[in-house]
């Protein structure tokens, strides 16, 4: 078995092996090509999280007023999805900055989509650029959710984000306290460390102020429509995010070997603002999400074959899980074309 921590001896192995902060595989597309795909605009980004915000809002309204019925289990459904899961995306793509023209929409969205996806932001966005810089590079890699050999009861706890919720509050008691995390320390510049520290407390505070209304108040509500969803609304996000990475190769330095492209129906695209397009996004991951089926269609003769559709990509996953139960250093080839 690996050590995947960033404090352990797996990490020097990387760097002394050339892969941490290497240079990576690019397929070949033209300049100009290229630049038309980077431009941002604020109108699609602005429209998704209207519908966004809407059906949250309504599927809000349909909880509250259904409270302690019947129907208050399809109404936690639906809410809890849209909350705890389709806000994932939205978190990735503004703290990509990428979403909306305007920095300080994307800076908004992503505050609010960081405390939803129980996400301190800081420590989370420079997570994600050491995620982008050394993508499946164990001991390098902050965000590598499938490790092997995979534990299907600990993906199991992470449909209700049992694992990832305990190590965000051990995060945020550490910044009550005025430290970081070890595995902070190493990819958090100094720079940036006490913006961490607070809004790690943020987080946590507003955390305790639900479950204190909660308790006065007598009843489970506050905390079912603020934090809560983040746990029992977690189900999509790990359907959709097994998707990227899962039974792919370690240690490669080409996003071809580790990282997959899924087709989905529109409804899907929309929830996960077209990251199902994973390869193309980290190719290339300064082009806005709008522009991913574009880059697909330029690069795609250069990529491996996509799954046609998320049953097909589970097929070929748990196929590679069953294997790396026995034989942990089993991957996925990608098909080619």
């Amino acid at each position: 078995m690996r050590d995947y921590s960033l404090t352990g001896p797996e990490g020097d192995t990387a760097v002394e092996n050339g892969l941490a902060g290497a240079d990576w595989y690019h397929s070949p597309v033209d300049r100009q090509e290229f630049l038309a795909l980077m431009t941002r605009t604020n109108t699609t980004a602005a429209w998704h999280t209207a519908l966004w915000f809407a059906l949250l809002g309504v599927s809000a309204w349909w909880l509250i007023t259904t409270w302690f019925s019947w129907w208050t289990l399809p109404a936690a459904f639906v809410y809890g999805t849209l909350y705890g899961s389709v806000c994932d995306p939205r978190w990735h793509e503004c703290g990509h900055k990428t979403a909306f023209a305007s920095k300080r929409a994307n800076e908004i969205v992503y505050h609010i989509a960081s405390f939803m996806d129980l996400r301190e932001p800081i420590s989370w966005r420079w997570s994600h650029l050491r995620h982008h810089a050394d993508t499946i590079i164990v001991g390098r890699d902050p965000e590598i959710a499938f490790q092997r050999p995979p534990s299907f009861f600990k993906i199991f706890l992470e449909m209700f984000a049992i694992v990832s919720a305990r190590e965000e509050f051990k995060k945020y008691f550490s910044h009550l306290v005025g430290r970081l995390t070890a595995a902070e320390a190493t990819y958090i510049p100094e720079r940036e460390q006490q913006k961490a520290i607070f809004w790690g407390r943020v987080h946590l505070g507003i955390w305790i102020a639900v479950i204190v209304i909660s308790i006065s108040q007598r009843t489970f509500l506050p905390i079912m429509l603020v934090g809560g969803p983040s746990l029992y609304g977690r189900w999509l996000l790990m359907v959709y995010g097994a998707t990227q990475h899962a039974g792919l190769a370690e240690d490669v330095l080409d996003h071809r070997l580790n990282t997959r492209t899924v087709y989905m129906n529109p409804v899907s695209r929309f929830l996960y603002l077209n990251m199902n397009y994973h390869l193309e996004h980290h190719m290339y991951p300064a082009i806005p999400y709008r522009n991913l089926p574009q880059l697909h269609a330029l690069i795609g003769n250069d990529l491996p074959a996509p799954h046609p559709n998320i049953v097909a990509a589970y097929v070929d996953i748990f196929r590679t899980w069953k294997a790396q139960k026995k034989d942990p250093s089993v991957f996925l080839a990608p098909k080619a074309k």
